[in-house]
Parts: C-alpha cells; structure tokens; sequence
C-alpha cells in the first residue's frame, strides 16, 4: 500500500483485508484506490474567485464564491500554480497528455493574426489519435472515466480518447446553448457526475471524471437572479464585468453540487477534489496584483487558482512550490498505482502526491528542473514570447526582437522589476536553458515576415483573414 493509501485509508484496512462481494461463483474484492474529479475553469484568472490564492494577498471583492471558500477551507491551496499555456486548448491537451503546449505542438487556440512583424507558426490543432491521456491511462487500470462539459480537442471527442461517458467532441460554441433556468449548462454537468459517481460506486469501481466549465465564455448567460445581483453591486461600473461575476457564482454554486453530491454518496473519504483554471483572465493590467493576462506568458496569463481536498490532506493549508498542469498525468497514475512503466516515457511532468499530503516538505520529481511556457503568437496585444521559470527566478525572452525581462518572483510576484541588466550572468543561463529545451521539443517558432512593413498602420488587435503566408510551412527558426 502506498503512502497516499495509508494516510487516506488507515481507518479502512481491517476491513479491505477481509471485505469483498459475492458475484456469482467469485469473489470480487473492494478495489481501495481512490476516486479523482478534476474541475477546470475556463479563463478564470488567479484572483477571480473570493478566495485569497497566496497568505499575503487579499480575495477579490467582486467576485463572491462562497462554496470555493469553504472547499479551500476543507483542504490545500497552491500559491504558486500554473496553467501550461495562457489559452484554453493547449492547456487542455497539455493535462490530457502530461507534456508542455511547446512538446505537443499546439500553443495557441485563436486562428493566427496577420500584418505583424512575424508570422506566426503552423500549429497542431487537434489532438492525435494515438495520444495517451489521462483517461485512457485511468480506464486501463480499472477506472471508470467520464468528462463533461468543454473538450476543445477534436481528435473525435472524448470518447476517443479514454472516456466511458462524455458530452462529446464541445468547444466553446455549446456554452451559449444554456441559459437560466441552467447556465452554461453548469447545473446539468453537476447532475451528470452525480448520477456517474452513483454509478461508479454501485458497481465498486474507483471513477475518474473532469469536468470542464466553461462557464466565464458566456457571461450573459447567469441565472438572473445572479445578474441582477452584480448590475446592483457594480452599479455604475462595467456592465461586463458585472456579469462575469454573476456567472462566476453560478459556477461557485455547481462546484458546490457537485462537492455536495460526493459527500451525499459518502465518498469524501476515498475521492480527491483538485479546482483549477485553463488560463488567467483577459484583460490584462495588474489585477491580483499580478502582470499581464490571457493571451501572455507573465504571470497573470498562466498562474491559476488551485485547490485539492481528499484523504489525508490537511484542512485550511497551504503548500508555495511551483506546479503546473502537466503534473497532473502523473499524479492520478500514482493514485491508481499505474507502474512507472506504462506511464508514457514523454511525460514531463511529475506526481504532486507528496505536495498534497505534506505541502512545502513533500518532493516532487520532474525530468526537467525548469518549466517552460512556450507562446510564439500574437494575441491581446502582446508578441511571441516564451518563459522559463526555475526556482524562483523566471526570465520572459521576446522573439521580435530578442530582448529579455528576469524577475525574482518570491520578491517580485507582480513582475514590476526586471533584473536582467542587475543579473546578466542569470539571465544567460536563463536565456540558454530555455532555448535548449525549445529545441530538444522541436518546439515551432515565429519567423520574420519579408512582406512585413513597418510604415504600414497596426492590425487590428484579432485580425482573423490576411496576407498570405499567415500560416507558415517554413522550417520553424530554432532559438538561438
């Protein structure tokens, strides 16, 4: 029995020695390994719920979660948690598969933009069919697998991909489907894991099921009751946000259902719960005192509120090591005791077990020191750039014009002074280890656009048609 195992499950051993149920002529014994569900928001930035993401940083007062506040209260929060990609989908497949967005291939979702000084690169846009996911990694060891709500991924959905029950191959489109008296269908992906997790639980099988909320892409969309709410606390404010807000308690209240419905079904003791985000917010600015937003690498564009409960993790704690989506392929193989190997040897990530348990004095292993986040495209304002963070130092490196920004985030989490000229011996090492692993990927770059005319007047900030070209087969550049 594992580690995890013993600090979720000591009470149960003297009956998983001898419990088992009668099947016929056999007997088939309680399979002890714990259930997962993984709730990912989609563009909800690091202070876009009522609880504080850092001890040091105060909780929005705009937006009002108090089923999120209660969850944290109940488990362990990472201050410093990162989505692999400031963009929805190649985030997604990042978790699906456990590697970088700059590994797989896919780093941006929107079509590219046109008219700048570089073009951006061919991208992958649909998963591969021979991918390895996590569901499909889960079910062949005995899971029972669902996903709800937005896959973003083609490749034939999620039933392709590893999972018994899904809504199919979604994007962002079937979010304005559902309205009041269902927002974003929020309640009805509630109510289908409720009925999966029963399921599950009747035929003795340990479940795995994501749901994917999409909720924050249609923000006029809220119950409302909940709009009306917010259009009276932001009176005289930005409507828009008033309805994000709104449309953020309507999910605060379906990750509530759901937290209810495991508790309901006595299966808080044997489940973990991880809440995160896809991405930051858009907009940018310094909200949560952090820089930049969705669309950039800075740390509002990529760090994200995370949250777990379960078997043996302390309540109202805390744990401040970097960890980032593609940990999370590892982690739920350590859960159901998946052997190292037949975990995918391209994995990049490593098991976030012994953070869950023991916050900052537990170990992680990853085949690589650094984390890397890889955007060579334009979008919100902002140009191709990657960065790199290893320890608390995380260096920006900009493609048009090879400049660099080094912060020291445990001093400087909002990313307001650049210390590259202070520490230039830092930031070439910087610099060097993430061109290195750019190239180890085959990562794709941007090159420079002969056609490109600097005299000629800006594109507009989400130009979609354009000059020819907009879609490069050339050879991508390798960094430097």
């Amino acid at each position: 029995m594992t580690r995890f195992m013993i600090a979720g499950y000591a009470v149960l051993v003297s009956l998983v020695l001898f419990a088992g149920v009668i099947v016929g002529a056999g007997t088939v014994f309680a399979d002890d390994r714990p259930n997962i569900i993984l709730m990912i928001a989609d563009d909800q930035g690091w202070d876009g719920l009522s609880v504080a993401m850092a001890p040091d940083v105060a909780a929005s007062t705009l937006f009002h979660t108090p089923r999120l506040e209660v969850f944290a209260a109940q488990g362990r929060r990472f201050s410093n948690a990162y989505a692999p990609a400031p963009v929805c989908s190649p985030s997604r497949i990042s978790i699906q598969c456990g590697r970088t967005p700059a590994a797989l291939h896919w780093t941006k979702a929107a079509p590219a933009e046109t008219g700048h000084r570089m073009i951006e690169p061919r991208i992958t846009r649909a998963i591969p069919r021979e991918a390895v996911t996590i569901g499909e990694l889960l079910r062949g060891a005995g899971y029972a697998t669902a996903h709800y709500g937005k896959w973003h991924l083609g490749g034939g959905g999620p039933g392709e991909h590893g999972y018994d029950e899904h809504d199919g191959d979604t994007g962002n489109e079937q979010a304005f489907a559902f309205t009041d008296p269902n927002p974003v269908d929020l309640f009805g992906m509630a109510e289908r894991t409720e009925a999966f997790m029963r399921r599950s639980r009747e035929v003795g099988k340990p479940f795995y099921v994501q749901l994917s909320w999409n909720a924050l892409h249609a923000p006029g969309n809220a119950l409302v009751a909940s709009k009306a709410k917010y259009a009276k606390l932001a009176a005289g404010g930005s409507g828009k946000r008033a309805e994000v807000a709104a449309i953020t308690e309507d999910l605060d209240t379906a990750v509530g259902m759901v937290l209810d419905a495991v508790d309901r079904l006595g299966l808080a003791g044997t489940t973990y719960v991880i809440y995160t985000s896809d991405n930051g917010a858009g907009g940018g600015g310094r909200r949560g005192g952090l820089s930049g937003g969705k669309g950039s690498v800075w740390e509002g564009g990529i760090r994200v509120p995370f949250i777990v409960r379960g078997p043996g993790i302390a309540a109202g704690s805390w744990c401040h090591l970097p960890v980032v989506g593609w940990d999370l392929l590892p982690t739920f193989c350590e859960f159901a005791e998946i052997p190292q190997g037949e975990i995918p040897r391209e994995a990049e990530g490593g098991s976030l077990v012994d953070l869950f348990l023991d916050g900052d004095e537990g170990d992680i292993v990853r085949r690589r020191e650094e984390l890397v986040f890889h955007f060579p495209h334009y979008q919100s304002g902002h140009s191709p750039h990657a960065a790199i963070r290893i320890g608390n130092l995380k260096l920006i490196e900009f493609f048009e014009d090879s400049s660099l920004k080094l912060f020291d985030l445990a001093a400087d989490p909002g990313e307001r002074s650049d210390l590259a000229a202070e520490r230039p011996k830092d930031a070439e090492l910087l610099r060097r280890r993430l061109d290195n692993y750019l190239v180890s990927v085959d990562a794709r770059m941007p090159t420079l656009d002969p056609t490109f005319d600097p005299t000629a007047p800006p594109p507009p900030e989400k130009s979609r048609g354009g000059r020819k070209g907009a879609q490069s087969d050339k050879k991508p550049r390798k960094p430097k």
